[in-house]
């Protein structure tokens, strides 16, 4: 059975890359002429100061150390409003009954609908009804 080896892109030992070796001496000296004209370039159009202001403030302090989520003064409302005791319990209202003569009951048409039956002729109908 083999061992499935994953790429460095799941490393945990880092991402920084090794020393650059070149094929030649010619080479080296080419790498170095092109770097130092990408550097005097990005000096020109101001871009290494803003690498530098980068750099600054990562490096600041945090935040955190200065901010505090603590109710600043003058802002406490739990001194003055106070609750209001009725010194009564809440009851359950009755339940809601039908006290009149117009509906005689309800029927099922079709599944879970209820219908209202206000009739004896219309049991009757829901009744025959085709299911």
């Amino acid at each position: 059975m083999s061992m499935h080896l994953e790429g460095p892109w799941l490393s945990t030992t880092g991402k920084r890359k090794g020393k650059k070796k070149f094929a030649s001496a010619e080479h080296a000296r080419k790498a170095r002429e092109l770097e130092e004209s990408w550097q005097d370039l990005l000096r020109r159009q101001g871009i290494e100061q803003e690498e530098k202001k980068r750099g600054r403030a990562m490096s600041a302090p945090s935040l955190s150390s200065s901010y505090s989520l603590k109710i600043p003064e003058g802002r406490n409302t739990t001194a003055h409003i106070k609750s209001v005791d009725t010194g009564g319990n809440a009851l359950l209202k009755p339940a809601k009954v039908y006290t009149g003569t117009k509906v005689k009951g309800i029927a099922t048409m079709h599944k879970s609908n209820a219908v209202p039956v206000f009739s004896d002729e219309e049991a009757i109908d829901i009744a025959r009804m085709r299911r």
